[in-house]
């Protein structure tokens, strides 16, 4: 069945973090919020259908989870990832980013290091620094056309309290998907070093044409003893106000010591509504997806031709998987901040700073290109005229 991504949704007003942030801490008002990474449009129709079905019924208390649920996440991971996932290996949680700050605590202790491929998604510094724990930067490396892995870690890759890898595959905010050569190398270095890895899979469903997603637990047996994944339907099925996420692990000590961190933290108990959202959309959201990532793609290539027909001082960096670009802005020479201003208050379009995701990314914005194309069409008008009307004498 066609499904349509052109028809703007007006989402001012519904306490949305997107469209009401800018105006109740910033003051601007009139602003396209291009920022946060959800997107400005329906969710499937059958999570849909399924939400209406549940709420119809009056009561909401406690739920358990059916096993359907498992069956269909576990349908899913086969049939999108090609990874066979025995549901006894999965752990609800409220959300990514609660399940990496409890994974820290789990399998790590106050002191030690934790490497991070920066720059990287935000609460990944907030999730060591804020539980006592200490960053090892591994930052990328930008090879003229796209940033890679540079596994040289040094001292501190063998210091004995380096304990754990947080890897983010796909990876936000640079947009890589990375290929199995690739993890199979970083696999190498943390297995060498007895690392655990937690890998933040939340996009892993977002994978643009012409390219493919390999999950890091399927790269061997050895790896997937010393791994724990994280993935959720928010992103791809844009519910991530549903919080309802799946922690992975085929290890049984990781496993219990997870699922531990979840009983004394007292996050056993599941949303009404994430559970039938998520169990609808794993079993039921293949067409929309696939017409999703078609959709996406032609967004790619429309800002990618946009930017070089536009926006000549301005790179267009286009992204493998997610729906997240970057704007190279440092031919501007503006500082962070006045880059930031320029954006907000002339053209009224609201970007991620890159220096939110890392100093790697100082004189970067991060764009985000999941809404309907008139949108994206529309900010990047600003943008032009903004940085054209810069330019004038």
């Amino acid at each position: 069945m066609p499904f349509d991504f052109d028809t703007p949704i007006d989402r001012r007003g519904t306490a949305s973090l997107k469209w009401d942030f800018c105006e109740r801490v910033h003051g601007v008002s009139g602003v396209i919020p291009m920022w946060v990474a959800d997107m400005d449009l329906a969710a499937p129709p059958v999570v849909v259908k399924a939400l209406r079905a549940r709420a119809a019924h009056p009561v909401y208390g406690y739920p358990m989870v059916p096993a359907s649920f498992w069956q269909a996440a576990a349908g899913w991971f086969k049939r999108r990832q090609g990874w066979d996932v025995n549901p006894s290996w999965m752990t609800l949680a409220p959300g990514v980013v609660p399940a990496l700050n409890l994974c820290v605590e789990a399998f790590t202790r106050p002191g030690d290091k934790i490497v991070i491929q920066t720059p990287v998604y935000h609460p990944f510094y907030s999730a060591i620094e804020l539980n006592g724990r200490r960053i090892v930067r591994n930052p990328l490396r930008w090879d003229g056309r796209r940033f890679v892995m540079d596994l040289e870690g040094g001292e501190a890759w063998r210091d004995p309290r380096t304990r754990m890898l947080i890897l983010c595959s796909p990876h936000n905010p640079v947009g890589r998907v990375w290929t199995r050569e690739e993890l199979i190398a970083l696999e190498a270095a943390c297995a060498a070093r007895d690392l655990v890895v937690i890998a933040d899979e939340i996009h892993g469903d977002l994978i643009l044409p012409g390219h493919a997603f390999t999950p890091y637990a399927t790269i061997s047996p050895a790896a997937a003893a010393r791994t724990v994944t994280l993935a959720a339907p928010s992103k791809t099925f844009n519910v991530a106000g549903l919080g309802t996420a799946l922690a992975i692990a085929s290890e049984a000590r990781l496993k219990d010591l997870f699922d531990a961190r979840i009983q004394s933290a007292g996050l056993n108990v599941n949303s009404v509504f994430g559970l039938a959202a998520c169990e609808a959309a794993y079993a039921g959201g293949d067409a929309w997806l696939d017409a999703l990532l078609s959709y996406l793609d032609g967004n790619a290539a429309f800002a990618e031709r946009f930017a070089a027909d536009r926006l000549p001082r301005l790179g267009f960096i286009r992204p493998e998987g997610t729906y997240l670009g970057l704007l190279d802005c440092r031919a501007l020479g503006l500082s962070q901040m006045e880059l930031n201003d320029l954006f907000l208050k002339t053209a009224r379009v609201y970007f991620d700073p890159g220096t939110k995701f890392g100093e790697e990314l100082r004189g970067f914005q991060r764009i985000n290109i999941g809404c309907p194309r008139a949108q994206l069409r529309e900010a990047l008008e600003r943008v032009a005229g903004a940085v054209a009307g810069r330019s004038r004498p």
